[in-house]
């Protein structure tokens, strides 16, 4: 009951400085209650995934460079990359696509690899690849990485039977045709995997079916991914994109479909002025900048009305949602090949990581795995490589920084803010969330939309004795600033100061277009 009290009269807090407020006629007052003893569900270490595909210089150059390469690697695997990728405790990694799985075969990639067969890559860019990278290398890495395999199969292209020996070629511990050819090509004992998907974007490049007609062959492919002894997939449902709620609806209304999928997945980039323009990277005004971060806040109002759905049917919520593609998506680089989807990363992004992450960790409750699109040099990823050189972009200073909620409690909060308005429209200016971990540590995080503002919130934690407080940034003076190869540290986070703790109160002062991780003894 205590708890319940401190919870309540948190909430009466909140309530009186908002109604003072509302009757003097000033302004809300930007404040975050944090409710420090009243934990919600735990935060899934898996929302902070990412994606791997067969797209341009993700994996040929990105991730993998042979062990013939002069750039230092282990097993053929960058090393920089290895090293950078361990530190933001990556926990899962989707491959082989994407669009590019429902095209791969992977039998192309196992033996010697003298002996692969070569494959054309109809989706990206019609390049040649030579299938040096297969199932064993993308199992040393996860390996490497310390992270969960999230294994996307073919649907659209293959068979049940394909898939199905894919999983027991893996997974298997028995003496069968599928673990003799496992252990002639060097490796004798079964392998961990997680994560399964029954194909990708089914209704578009994974096959262009409807609704009905996938959710029959999802049902046919599931009954033959079997749990082997010491392995039990999370099978991963293919769902729309977006608000394609009738996908949704379909696939959960159904009892005995609903026992063949333990996650079900969404796709949504954010995508300025429409699939046709798309943006700049690194070009942009003010407009671009408000409308990345309106189209950004649209994924809290979609994964609120799958939540809806998938409650109806699943009020145990036994079913996740997996939001397995998401990101920004802006025009390519000038200058590279349009297949290759090589994009810059600035500020912009990072804060686009925030508010994503914030609204994730919100919904832990549902939302079971998320991976960002994609891991190195495709869209908005973590990573950009270029030859022997690496560099650190923004959004994986996000990661890095917000890694401290992975597998944390997430945190009751309440905020009010003002809003960011631009061009007659309006959005709340501070994106937040809070998570105590299994030390009682509090991490809340923050990002300050508004590029030309500082703005002041009051953080009243609640139900907890606040003794000491750490914090860290990531702020550019220019909000197209992004990591070069020649300056690759134009933005990075550094200690932060801006905050004030008084009688379990917390006064941060934001920064304009910033995001802040405070930590909280």
């Amino acid at each position: 009951m205590k708890k319940y009290f401190t919870f309540f009269i948190g909430m009466l807090f909140c309530g009186s400085l908002f109604c003072q407020a509302q009757k003097t006629n000033t302004p809300v007052s930007n404040q975050l209650v944090v409710i420090a003893n009243s934990s919600g569900p735990a935060i899934s270490k898996d929302i902070y995934g990412h994606f791997s595909e067969h797209l341009g210089t993700c994996i040929y150059g990105g991730i993998w460079v042979g062990p013939d390469s002069k750039i230092p690697n282990t097993n053929g695997i960058r090393n920089d990359v290895l090293f950078a990728l361990r530190e933001i405790k990556v926990p899962n990694l989707r491959w082989p696509g994407g669009c590019f799985a429902d095209t791969y075969h992977w039998r192309d990639g196992i033996g010697p690899q003298s002996q692969r067969a070569s494959i054309i890559n109809t989706h990206w860019g019609g390049v040649t690849e030579d299938n040096s990278f297969g199932t064993h290398e993308f199992m040393k890495l996860t390996e490497l990485l310390g992270c969960d395999a999230y294994i996307n199969g073919n649907v659209g292209s293959g068979t049940v039977r394909e898939m199905s020996e894919w999983v027991e070629y893996l997974t298997s511990g028995s003496e069968s045709p599928m673990t003799k050819i496992r252990k002639e090509n060097g490796r004798e004992n079964p392998w961990p995997v997680k994560y399964w998907a029954i194909g990708n974007e089914n209704w578009g490049c994974g096959g262009k079916m409807t609704d009905e007609f996938y959710t029959n062959i999802m049902r046919q492919f599931s009954t033959y991914l079997k749990d082997y002894p010491g392995n039990q997939l999370y099978r991963v449902a293919c769902g729309p994109y977006g608000d394609g709620y009738q996908w949704t609806e379909t696939l959960m209304k159904d009892p005995d479909t609903r026992e063949m999928f333990q996650g079900l997945s969404i796709h949504y980039y954010t995508v300025v002025d429409g699939w046709d323009y798309k943006g700049s990277a690194t070009k942009f005004d003010e407009r671009e900048w408000f409308e990345t971060f309106r189209l950004n806040y649209d994924i809290d109002n979609i994964i609120k009305g799958h939540k809806a759905i998938m409650d109806r049917y699943d009020p145990a919520k036994t079913k996740g949602l997996v939001v397995d593609e998401w990101g920004n998506w802006f025009q390519v680089e000038p200058g590279t090949n349009p297949g290759f989807l090589y994009q810059q990363n600035s500020l912009r992004d990072a804060i686009t990581a925030a508010i994503h992450l914030n609204i994730f960790n919100q919904h832990a409750d549902r939302v079971k795995v998320a991976n960002l699109a994609q891991i190195v040099n495709v869209l908005q990823s973590v990573i950009l490589t270029k030859d022997d050189k690496m560099v650190l972009t923004p959004t994986y200073h996000v990661f890095r920084m917000f890694r401290v909620h992975q597998e944390a409690q997430l945190l009751k909060t309440d905020l009010k803010c003002e809003d960011y308005s631009f061009g007659g429209k309006k959005i709340p200016a501070i994106s937040a969330s809070a998570s105590i971990d299994k030390d009682g540590k509090i991490h809340i995080s923050l990002a300050n939309l508004n590029p030309n503002k500082e703005i002041v919130i009051n953080c009243p934690v609640v139900g907890s004795a606040a003794n000491t407080v750490t914090g860290e940034i990531l702020t550019a003076k220019e909000m197209s600033a992004f990591n070069s190869f020649e300056n690759p540290e134009l933005v990075k986070p550094v200690k932060f100061n801006g905050y004030k703790l008084r009688d379990n109160v917390l006064t941060v002062t934001m920064p304009a277009k910033s995001v802040v991780v405070l930590e909280i003894k």
